[in-house]
């Protein structure tokens, strides 16, 4: 692990990375910390959030600091509201929904570093307008340690996909062990 040096990072002066109605500032990456977190701000419109996922190797921890969001995680749904903080633990299936009328924002860290680098892959893919190529998504989220599931057909936040496979997700190849 790298030595790591003090670092002041004022938001404004990070440029947001966008994806699917969501934008993040990646205020503290893997490179600051000598790979222990990363320290990041989501913010998202009204009725906008991922769909079930796992990360297969990193912890998140939400803070909410503005709006009212629906979270599920490990199968236990629940709404949080501003001023509350509710953890993530790796290998265990998580998605958020903005359910508030107005654009939320979450402060999140993950551990260890290095989750910015599917967003910042996932929001070029989807720079070109409309739906992104799903093997390229598939191929990300492996890079990444990432599986993802479908959303319910017709719920809040739906993003349409590639047809779902066994268990309700995307077929998805298996992550390379090394």
């Amino acid at each position: 692990m790298s030595k790591t040096e003090r670092k002041v990072v004022k938001r404004d002066d990070v440029e947001p990375v966008c994806w699917f109605g969501e934008e993040g500032r990646f205020l503290l990456r893997k490179e600051d910390t000598g790979g222990l977190y990363s320290f990041y701000q989501i913010t998202t419109q009204p009725g906008s959030g991922p769909p079930l996922h796992v990360h297969e190797s990193a912890d998140e921890a939400f803070f909410v600091n503005k709006g009212t969001y629906e979270f599920e995680i490990g199968g236990v749904t629940e709404t949080i509201t501003e001023g509350t903080v509710i953890y993530g633990p790796r290998g265990v299936p998580h998605r958020f929904l903005n359910v508030g009328d107005e654009a939320g924002q979450l402060l999140v860290i993950a551990t260890p570093g290095g989750v910015e680098n599917f967003f910042i892959g996932l929001s070029e893919l989807v720079s070109g307008g409309g739906m992104p190529d799903w093997q390229k998504m598939q191929q990300l989220a492996n890079d990444n340690e990432m599986r993802g599931f479908m959303p319910q057909p017709g719920a809040r936040g739906d993003v349409a996909g590639p047809p779902a496979g066994p268990h309700g997700r995307p077929d998805v190849p298996a992550r390379a062990q090394g």
